[in-house]
């Protein structure tokens, strides 16, 4: 279902910024019945309840999500008119929803603060499993803010890997781990260097203000990734107003030792590791988006989806035992972790700050428990 809103890590949103416009009244009978059609649909969405709407508020806001849903098609070079069913509700049912809570997230925060203060951007925190669409999610998000006028940027956690050099010694201090023999898991970022990165990009308060975003390279060394270079990293300038931060393992807790080592032995040093995540990225969160599967082993099937659609189109993907082999290395880590953040939340997490999406095997928001 991803398929057809697919984009690339870290795409730039386009287009300028935009003040949101008012849609054009409705003046016949037809346009008055899509509109209403719309209205119903929206209201029947999974996640109203969740963001705080009534059918009353989506009426008195229906101009806003006629223009959010015709910049999101727009985006995704989508017919707005022409929308299929799939389309339409990951659109209105799913997209819009989120960023309209953003946007609340967003003027809330900045209401603590008196008028001419310098305004810290606010961090939203994304954790989703790896193949659920959160990169999509954060692609569409992003470009929200910046056509309604906000001054956003994202980062993952991938961009804060370990360069090739330190994966190789952290190879070599764990002999035989397979879950850190790769990139992923707990022991494989750079905290220092993501901890300076996000302190200085919630000080891009003035306008002049630069600074580059790193970005990493999933391709280098067949594969095995590395750091790109910075002359590729893209440039955020200041004032800015919201980050949006995603990541697969974001929000995870450490667990008791004797907790982890019954789901995999070879998480009782990834669980150590984990300790130090919390000062390193969770602090930095205010709000907190988490998207909640009901089975860890989608994870392998939407991956496997992926790589049969890339072989398809003549594409270079990992075979169907190569999948097995890259997901197996995350799923202890779902196994052991998953359960304690859709139970407690993350780390620091407060209710009005916290949206939960549950989403079923095609990624599509359902109603949770």
């Amino acid at each position: 279902m991803d398929a057809f809103l697919s984009c690339p890590d870290h795409s730039p949103a386009a287009g300028r910024s935009l003040a949101p416009a008012r849609s054009a009244p409705a003046s016949s009978p037809a346009l008055i019945s899509a509109v209403q059609d719309l209205y119903e649909f929206i209201c029947s969405g999974p996640l109203v309840d969740r963001i705080g709407y009534s059918r009353e508020k989506i009426a008195e806001s229906i101009d806003r999500w006629l223009w959010c849903g015709s910049q999101v098609s727009r985006l995704f070079r989508l017919d707005e008119l022409r929308l299929s069913d799939a389309e339409k509700s990951r659109i209105y049912h799913f997209y819009i929803p989120v960023f309209l809570w953003c946007e609340d997230q967003v003027a809330e925060h900045r209401s603590k603060y008196n008028q001419g203060s310098e305004i810290p951007p606010l961090v939203i925190g994304v954790s989703a499993p790896q193949g659920s669409g959160k990169t999509t999610l954060v692609f569409a998000l992003d470009y929200l803010f910046r056509v309604s006028g906000r001054n956003s940027a994202t980062l993952s956690i991938d961009d804060f890997y370990l360069t090739a050099a330190e994966q190789g010694k952290l190879r070599e201090s764990n002999p035989g781990n397979a879950l850190l023999e790769f990139r992923g898991n707990a022991g494989s970022h750079d905290l220092q260097f993501s901890v300076e990165t996000l302190e200085s990009l919630i000080k891009l308060t003035k306008e002049g203000m630069k600074m580059k975003l790193p970005r990493y390279d999933k391709s280098a060394f067949g594969g095995r990734g590395d750091r790109a270079d910075p002359s590729v990293w893209p440039e955020v300038e200041g004032p800015t107003e919201v980050v949006l931060f995603e990541g697969w393992m974001l929000g995870f807790k450490p667990l008791p030792n004797e907790v982890v080592k019954a789901v995999d032995p070879q998480l009782e040093v990834v669980n150590k590791n984990l300790y130090a995540y919390y000062d390193a990225w969770d602090r930095f969160i205010e709000s907190w988006i988490v998207i909640k599967i009901k089975e860890p082993n989608c994870v392998f099937q939407w991956r496997l989806q992926a790589e049969v659609a890339m072989r398809a189109d003549g594409k270079a993907g990992m075979s169907d035992e190569e999948v097995m082999d890259f997901v197996s290395r995350y799923l202890p880590a779902y196994h052991a972790y998953l359960p304690t953040l859709y139970k407690e939340g993350p780390n620091g997490a407060k209710k009005d700050h916290l949206l939960v999406i549950d989403i079923d095997e095609e990624r599509t928001p359902i109603t949770g428990s």
